[in-house]
């Protein structure tokens, strides 16, 4: 399974999403974030004793904000990576004054596209999960931090894989790395 190259002969555009100009939906996919963010941290700080806060020293402190920024960029290649598993050649990657991405000019398949949306927050939550049943409590905040940062990153990801769900089958998506555009023949 390739992806395409050109866009197939009948193929009409259905949608189109560009969080950099629709500002209502970038707000709602970050309040989101921020909520799923919230619900996380307070799920494990109901879950695991609060002494473990008390191990946060500066080191720690870097750490968590160098993984941050690592994460964020790992995340984008692991989207590219996706995408050169489905034959693209070339992966577009970026920062705006937003968002990090990875984009293409090439169209995907409907499940293509679904599997390259969730590979990052898949594989780097399977990671962050074995870490922390690895690095014991006393890390425990630091590596959960991150995955929250990762589950919480992932809701525009989660968002786009949602709508493209409830498309055709025969839908295939151009996803330049900010803005996305969805067609079919149906």
């Amino acid at each position: 399974m390739k992806c395409l190259s050109e866009l197939p002969q009948g193929y009409k555009k259905i949608l189109s999403l560009d969080l950099q100009k629709d500002k209502k939906l970038a707000l709602k996919i970050n309040i989101a974030s921020l909520v799923v963010a919230a619900v996380m941290g307070i799920i494990a700080g109901l879950v695991i004793a609060k002494e473990y806060f008390l191990y946060f020293d500066i080191v720690k402190i870097m750490i968590i904000f160098a993984s941050t920024f690592a994460y964020l960029v790992l995340h984008e290649f692991v989207h590219g990576m996706a995408m050169k598993s489905f034959g693209l050649k070339t992966v577009k990657y970026g920062f705006t004054l937003l968002y990090a991405y990875a984009g293409s000019k090439d169209y995907f398949k409907k499940n293509m596209y679904i599997i390259t949306a969730l590979a990052p927050m898949v594989i780097w939550g399977v990671v962050l999960v074995i870490l922390n049943l690895i690095c014991g409590m006393e890390w425990f905040w630091v590596i959960y931090l991150i995955q929250i940062y990762n589950i919480a990153g992932s809701v525009g990801d989660m968002y786009v894989v949602h709508k493209v769900s409830k498309m055709p089958k025969d839908v295939l998506v151009l996803d330049s790395g900010v803005s996305m555009e969805f067609y079919s023949a149906e």
